[in-house]
């Protein structure tokens, strides 16, 4: 007699009172001559072991998940407690210019602080939007506002919008599209947000003489949108967690590259409930590129005005998703 190789597996039961069971089965074939003659079959118990495996995978979710969150409310209340500061310090010196009359004879002074003020209010307010935006996400209460519109007219205003300012920053901008016309349905004021924040997170990620470029390609059935920089780049075992809620890539990184960690998880959002996705392709060094699919779900039959391209030169609106650029 010989005895065959062993099979070992784990199997799952569930009794009449819905007490659930694991066994581990070993299973071993006793072979006469190369025929087989007889099954040898051990079971285990090891539902004590499973249950016990289970509490400490739950465990560890959990305290995972409380590091996650002791540091998302370090995190924002950091992104708080900075722009009040400005905006507090910015108002009394203010005060203290007007007890001594002089306001007037010093209106750069004036302008200089009224705009760390507002800038410093935009900072706030894009983080109540995106904390906002994401309970309505996970509640199921955002809704999109969808209309029929030309996403490559779309696409280039938004970057015609912040082409200067991106200048500004000694940084090369570029628009490329193999198309000229293409009618999707989507919802323009979240697809503005997604390019601006995208745009935003390259700035401030690519140093001077570098570039960004937003291309727009008709494939198939998606129209897709790239925008990539020549930036630092995303290392390898970070890039898993790029959109999830509350990460940041670099912890080390100075103040002015990060964020509450909000803004990828909220792009992911928008563009999963346009029935897309959003993928990365970045290398370490040597830069990032977002790439996203919306579907080509234009219905011949809908009875939808084409919508007309919202003004995407209003600087406050730039200014609010712009805002975690220090200026």
């Amino acid at each position: 007699m010989l005895k065959g190789e062993p099979i070992k597996f784990e199997t799952r039961l569930v009794n009449r009172l819905n007490e659930e069971y694991f066994l581990e089965l070993n299973i071993m074939p006793i072979l006469d001559n190369t025929l087989l003659d007889r099954i040898f079959i051990y079971a285990k118990d090891i539902t004590d072991s499973k249950k016990l495996e289970e509490s400490r995978r739950k465990i560890k979710e959990l305290e995972e998940y409380e590091n996650i969150r002791s540091e998302f409310f370090a995190n924002i209340s950091h992104e708080f407690r900075t722009p009040l500061n400005i905006i507090l310090g910015s108002i009394q010196l203010l005060e203290l210019y007007l007890k001594k009359n002089k306001i007037i004879d010093d209106n750069d002074t004036l302008y200089k602080y009224n705009k760390s003020i507002k800038q410093n209010c935009f900072r706030l307010l894009r983080l109540v939007n995106n904390l906002i935006d994401i309970t309505k996400v996970n509640a199921g209460y955002m809704q999109l506002n969808l209309c029929v519109c030309n996403i490559v007219s779309l696409i280039e205003d938004i970057v015609q919008s912040v082409a200067d300012y991106i200048n500004s920053k000694n940084i090369e901008i570029i628009f490329d599209t193999d198309i000229e016309e293409k009618y999707i349905k989507c919802d323009k004021d979240k697809i503005e947000r997604i390019i601006l924040n995208l745009l935003s997170n390259a700035i401030k990620f690519t140093p001077e003489n570098g570039k960004i470029i937003v291309n727009i390609r008709d494939l198939e059935e998606y129209t897709c949108i790239s925008v990539k920089d020549t930036g630092i780049g995303i290392p390898l075992d970070k890039q898993d967690i790029i959109f999830e809620r509350f990460s940041q890539v670099n912890k080390s990184l100075s103040r002015e590259r990060e964020g509450s960690g909000l803004g990828l998880n909220i792009v992911k959002s928008f563009i999963e409930m346009h029935g897309g996705e959003i993928k990365l392709i970045s290398e370490e060094g040597k830069g990032s590129e977002f790439i996203i699919l919306l579907p080509n779900n234009l219905d011949k039959e809908v009875n939808c005005e084409i919508g007309t391209i919202s003004n995407f030169n209003n600087v406050e609106r730039i200014s609010i998703e712009f805002s975690d650029i220090y200026f």
